[in-house]
């Protein structure tokens, strides 16, 4: 990807390398990638104009069942198409589908901030709210997931709970472990690097088949897009080896859940100065941190659906289990919520360690740096002391939302988060979450079967 690439180089490139087909690709709630093959020629006639894409990729749920509760799209409206527009920036080849073309595009509606519910629109909106008030945001996102042993047989039947893992252990930066599936390993960090997404770093985590990814920092959107890609792409990557990749937040009660922690700053106009580092606080940490940091903590319990989107979120966010359950911060703790990371004027950021692997990239970073500038804006003071040693016993600042009805409910009805997100998209976004729960909580599951069947 060349962001200075003007369409018509990019154009005349993809002429030279004689492509006959393009990849396109929008982002639903969800976070999951929906998108299309299209011929070359047909690109070129709407890489500039735009093109329709069916607004159901916002009325419908992951297992593309319509929602029955929303406004903006449904039966009552007839799907129509939106108006998509591709953004040349997004340009990239995919690797292992022999170079392919790939573009992401939005919905830009009929407004500069785009349409109301896309999630890639809203994070530009808020971005451009960043940049209008003098700063310049640098997100990144790390990632744990699952890798099991594809049994499509197993899968297509509904049967997830006898897949076996990668490897077996638990065996956190084992070098063992990743030497033993050494060529998916080595092609996770060569490929992405390729389709630029590109790696910090990559290991084994504590658990069987558990690996964990840091995705090398960039300005928002583009640290999302990043985030997104990786997603899919390690999900790509992995069944060609045979493995079924998951960021699901929760796949056992017995092991660990897996985190999308956000790493984030903010700079100068200029790109110069982090302004969250302050070298004559003895801690390191600016005051614009502070009030940063303060409005995280603030706004959580009004918008934990965008960190927390899914019913088996909030079974990651358990005590003594490596996520946080308590309105806390601290100092390089990774028992709180916010993990402040003060150390030079280059690595000086924070860490929103309630963010699960299971969620949407551009809404989990539209929380953190929309509430963060909340705090910036109203000049919030960091009056909840830093935790010093156990975060989970440390609830005199309150608790999370303990499952997804009540923190729905609970963004639902707050002013706070309609002033950072506005009523439109925060009536779609937790409309969508109470179905998801009337979705889970309709169902019968083997724990109620084994509890309650023959006994009671």
């Amino acid at each position: 990807m060349n962001n200075k690439q003007t369409i018509a180089e990019i154009l005349q490139q993809l002429t030279e390398q004689n492509t006959e087909k393009v990849k396109l690709a929008v982002t639903d709630i969800d976070g999951v990638l929906r998108g299309k093959v299209i011929s070359f020629d047909k690109f070129r006639s709407i890489v500039e104009k735009g093109f329709g894409f069916c607004d159901v990729v916002f009325g419908w749920d992951a297992g593309d069942v319509a929602y029955d509760n929303a406004k903006i799209t449904g039966w009552h409206t007839g799907y129509p198409d939106a108006q998509a527009v591709v953004d040349i920036e997004t340009f990239r080849q995919v690797p292992w589908e022999d170079g392919l073309p790939f573009f992401l595009a939005d919905f830009s509606g009929n407004k500069d901030e785009g349409l109301p519910v896309c999630p890639r629109s809203l994070l530009k909106k808020i971005t451009r709210q960043a940049n209008s008030e003098g700063f310049i945001p640098s997100f990144s996102q790390e990632f744990e997931w699952f890798n099991f042993i594809n049994d499509p047989v197993a899968t297509q039947a509904g049967s997830f709970k006898g897949l076996q893992p990668i490897t077996h252990g638990m065996f956190g930066y084992s070098i063992l472990r990743a030497s033993q599936k050494g060529s998916f390993f080595h092609d996770l960090f060569d490929m992405l690097k390729k389709f630029n997404v590109p790696l910090e770093g990559i290991h084994t985590e504590t658990g069987p088949g558990v690996y964990e990814a840091a995705i090398l920092y960039a300005g928002t959107p583009e640290a999302a897009d990043r985030a997104v890609l990786f997603k899919s792409g390690v999900k790509e990557i992995a069944h060609r080896h045979g493995i079924l990749a998951t960021f699901m937040a929760k796949c056992s009660e017995t092991l660990p859940g897996c985190s999308g922690h956000v790493h984030q700053s903010l700079w100068s106009k200029d790109g110069k100065q982090n302004l969250f580092y302050d070298k004559k606080n003895k801690t390191g940490i600016s005051a614009m941190m502070e009030n940063y940091i303060a409005g995280q903590l603030y706004c959580l319990p009004h918008i934990l659906p965008m960190y927390a989107p899914t019913v088996n979120s909030y079974k990651r966010l358990v005590e003594g289990a490596w996520a946080p359950t308590t309105i806390t911060w601290g100092i390089d703790n990774r028992t709180t919520a916010l993990r402040a990371l003060p150390g030079s004027a280059q690595s000086t950021r924070l860490e929103t360690r309630v963010v699960g692997s299971d969620s949407n990239p551009y809404l989990a970073m539209a929380a953190c740096l929309a509430s963060g500038l909340y705090g910036i804006r109203k000049k919030l003071p960091l009056k909840i002391a830093a935790t010093i040693g156990n975060g989970y016993a440390d609830k005199k600042n309150g608790l999370l939302p303990a499952n997804l009805w009540e923190s729905s409910q609970a963004m639902k009805q707050s002013s706070v988060a309609k002033e950072l997100f506005g009523e439109t998209f925060v009536e779609h976004f937790t409309g969508t979450r109470e179905w998801e729960w009337r979705q889970f909580s309709k169902m019968v599951t083997d724990w109620e079967l084994k509890r309650y069947l023959e006994i009671i």
